[in-house]
Parts: C-alpha cells; sequence; structure tokens
C-alpha cells in the first residue's frame, strides 16, 4: 500500500469505523452513567440547584484558593498550557474549521498560523515536561498505570504529527497526514473507554456535583 492509497483509506474507511465506535462507545458511557441514577433529595430547597451546577462547571476551571496552587503550581500552570494549545489546535487552526466546515455547514474565524504554531509547540513541550514529572516524581510514578501512559500517547500523537505535517517537516507529507489522521482517529476510538473520557464527563460530574451544593445553599 503506498502513502496515497493510504490516505484515502484513513480518510473514508478509518473515519468510518472511527466515528461510529466514537459516538457508539460515548453512548454507552454515557448511558452507564445516567442510568446509575440518584435518590431524589427531599429535603427543603435553600438555593438553586441549577445556578449552582453552570456555576460550578465554570469556577473549577480555576484553583480554589492559594494554598493548591502553590503546591501543584507546575501541574496547573502545564496542563493549563497543554489544554489551551490543544484546544487552540483543534478549533482555531484555519484548515480544521475547513474541515468542520465541510462536515457541519458553518465554521469561524481562525487564528493566524504563527499564533497556533506557538500554542501547538508549547503544548507539545507541557505535555513532554508532565510526562517527566510524572516519571520522576515518586509518588506519581507510583500511582500512574498504563492508562495514563495510553492517554497521554493517544493526546501528544495528533499534535506531533499535526505539526509536522503541516509544516512538511522530516518526513513525505503525504504519509505524515495520513498517520496524523490515523493518530485521530485513534484518538476517537480509544476516547470513550480510557481515562480520556473525562473530556466530557467533567461537566457532568462538576454540574452534579454544584446543584448539590446548590440545593442545600452552599456556596460554590
Amino acid at each position: 500500500m503506498n502513502s496515497a492509497t493510504f490516505l484515502i483509506w484513513v480518510r473514508e474507511t478509518g473515519f468510518l469505523i472511527a466515528s461510529s465506535i466514537f459516538i457508539i462507545g460515548l453512548t454507552i458511557r454515557f448511558f452507564e452513567i445516567f442510568m446509575l441514577g440518584r435518590k431524589k433529595d427531599l429535603s427543603e430547597p435553600k438555593g438553586c440547584a441549577m445556578r449552582g451546577g453552570f456555576k460550578t462547571i465554570f469556577t473549577r476551571f480555576l484553583p480554589q484558593d492559594s494554598n493548591t496552587f502553590q503546591r501543584s503550581y507546575f501541574i496547573i500552570i502545564a496542563g493549563y498550557v497543554f489544554h489551551i494549545g490543544l484546544l487552540v489546535a483543534l478549533f482555531l487552526l484555519v484548515p480544521h474549521i475547513e474541515l468542520i466546515r465541510a462536515a457541519l455547514g458553518f465554521g469561524w474565524v481562525g487564528l493566524p498560523t504563527p499564533v497556533v504554531d506557538f500554542l501547538t509547540v508549547l503544548s507539545l513541550i507541557s505535555m513532554l515536561a508532565l510526562l517527566w514529572h510524572r516519571l520522576t516524581n515518586p509518588v506519581l510514578k507510583m500511582i500512574s498505570d498504563a492508562g495514563d501512559y495510553t492517554a497521554w500517547i493517544l493526546t501528544f500523537l495528533p499534535l506531533l504529527t499535526g505539526y509536522l505535517a503541516y509544516h512538511h517537516l522530516f518526513f513525505d507529507y503525504t504519509w505524515l497526514l495520513a498517520f496524523h489522521i490515523l493518530s485521530a482517529e485513534l484518538l476517537m476510538i480509544m476516547l470513550p473507554f480510557t481515562k480520556l473520557m473525562h473530556t466530557f464527563t467533567i461537566f457532568v460530574s462538576r454540574f452534579y456535583g454544584g446543584a448539590i451544593s446548590g440545593h442545600k445553599g452552599v456556596q460554590v
């Protein structure tokens, strides 16, 4: 199989397979979560559960106190840089926006390529720094398992291969583009079944916790 044939396969058959598994996997996981249910809260409401839920979704994006930041400033800063760079590369790179526009019929204005490049490189460096910290910190190393490293690889490869492909670096462009698409498809396939599922469940869990606090009148 040559590079052109492989590229066609990953863009068509591979994408269909990955999309199907991604959608089915997400559906199953959310079905499992919501089928767990919870007991009805019969206590008298002292606040608004809905407001508390939505408020918590956004407030938990920032450290809740200075002590938390001081204890984990490296992980917090590197984590923010990595996530911001990843989101910018995914949603604000013009070629990605054009793919979304072709698929959904609408799009938005992207950022200049040098800005996306800069943030992508920062994201890659942050991921490498976080990996090194995980490997050298005795506590993190002890509690890390195969799932943590699998999640890291699945997230790192699309960023790396996308950057190399966009700038035509080191390898044949067609092969690079094919492997970039394939790495994104592997991420889609594995996301519902690994710790990367937190991409979606984080909002559900934050809303749930905030709604309980809001119902009780607790400040969140």
